[in-house]
């Protein structure tokens, strides 16, 4: 089994591809106006239309309703990345922090809600567990 990719089901598929666009730097690959995905070395951001659950099942997933999963991304300097997402951000659930486990940590809400962590390793440990 390989883990491949994370969907977010929205309201907003264009609003929230900007956000995703913005935060990371990364371009979306768009295969309809309902889904589009965000391709990294190590795993695919994908956002979907409410449109595209009826395909799967009528009402099993519910846009902005997320309360349990953090959407969490690898970066070099996470105070750089906060430093740029200062003025575009709206909902900041944390500043830039350390960790226990050794990340340093920018938590903050997509405009969806979701949350989303932003964090560089940086304790020797944590860099050793991150070294590519």
């Amino acid at each position: 089994m390989d883990f491949v990719s994370i969907r977010i089901i929205t309201s907003d598929v264009a609003r929230l591809v900007d956000f995703y666009e913005r935060a990371t730097g990364v371009r979306a690959h768009w295969s309809t106006e309902d889904f589009a995905e965000l391709r990294t070395p190590s795993g695919t951001l994908a956002i979907g239309s409410t449109r595209t659950v009826a395909l799967f099942a009528p009402g099993s997933a519910r846009p902005a309703d997320n309360n349990t999963v953090i959407i969490e991304f690898l970066v070099a300097d996470v105070d750089g990345v906060y430093r740029n997402l200062a003025d575009f951000v709206e909902d900041f659930v944390t500043e830039p922090t350390t960790m226990p486990w050794g990340n340093r940590s920018l938590l903050l809400r997509d405009p969806d809600g979701n949350l989303v962590n932003f964090f560089t390793p940086v304790t020797p440990v944590a860099i050793e567990k991150f070294a590519r």
